[in-house]
């Protein structure tokens, strides 16, 4: 099969356009399978992990159907294909004299953007807990209840957890913490991770986070930071252990 090694921080959407290419052009026809992750990451030399993302992307745009533990379904070809670009607006652009770029409608690939999680917020929940207010430990506590509520209700779109890791970052005392988690999860939370979620999240993850948050938030109230970093650090190495396994 035609495929060939990359080399790219953003590699997953260069392994979604190689594959595209090779289903526009009939070699995976619908109804075919495409090889397995594992087989794909050893010929692209990528991690499994970019190569999942890169199939979730072509899942969201229609040209295959993910079906776990049964291979990667080629569909019809969809009218609209990831080749299609948007122009680029005078906001996308950074000072000239930096000369580089930066695509801020760009949806960010999920494991990206759990890693960068991994990095900032054990620290925003240390500092949580030694800076919140009393109304913003109520804040925190009202969003885990939301999640308990969205897990009773099976949401799809989990905005009570969002919602309880923004309240921490606010509550940090470092208004950019408060800034970079609401944007990642408010604004960056897009198609592709809702799809991960959907197609990748054991039954028990649910009740599992609760636990996690339920801990995180304990730590909080005894304005423990030590527990605190502790607790978010254990809770996204679990996320993101769930949504990298085979």
């Amino acid at each position: 099969m035609p495929i060939t090694r990359l080399e790219n921080p953003r590699i997953y959407r260069q392994i979604a356009d190689q594959l595209r290419g090779l289903i526009e052009r009939g070699e995976f026809p619908p109804g075919s399978r495409l090889p397995a992750e594992r087989e794909l990451a050893k010929q692209l030399q990528v991690s499994r992990a970019s190569v999942r993302e890169a199939l979730i992307a072509l899942e969201v745009v229609g040209l295959v159907d993910v079906k776990v533990g049964n291979g990667v379904v080629v569909k019809a070809l969809p009218k609209a294909t990831m080749s299609s670009r948007t122009p680029r607006q005078p906001w996308q652009e950074m000072d000239s004299e930096l000369n580089i770029d930066i695509d801020f409608n760009a949806e960010l690939a999920p494991f990206s953007l759990l890693q960068a999680r991994r990095l900032i917020e054990p620290e925003t929940a240390a500092l949580a807990a030694r800076n919140a207010s009393s109304e913003q430990l109520l804040q925190i506590r009202a969003a885990f209840e939301q999640n308990c509520k969205d897990n009773r209700a099976n949401s799809q779109t989990h905005p009570g957890d969002r919602l309880f890791h923004i309240r921490i970052a606010q509550a940090s005392g470092n208004q950019t913490y408060g800034f970079i988690i609401g944007q990642l999860l408010g604004h960056r939370y897009g198609t592709m991770f809702r799809t991960l979620q959907q197609r990748f999240t054991p039954e028990d993850m649910p009740h599992r986070s609760e636990q996690e948050h339920l801990q995180i938030l304990e730590a909080l109230e005894a304005r423990d930071s030590r527990r605190a970093r502790q607790a978010m650090k254990a809770h996204l190495d679990q996320v993101i252990a769930i949504f990298s396994r085979a």
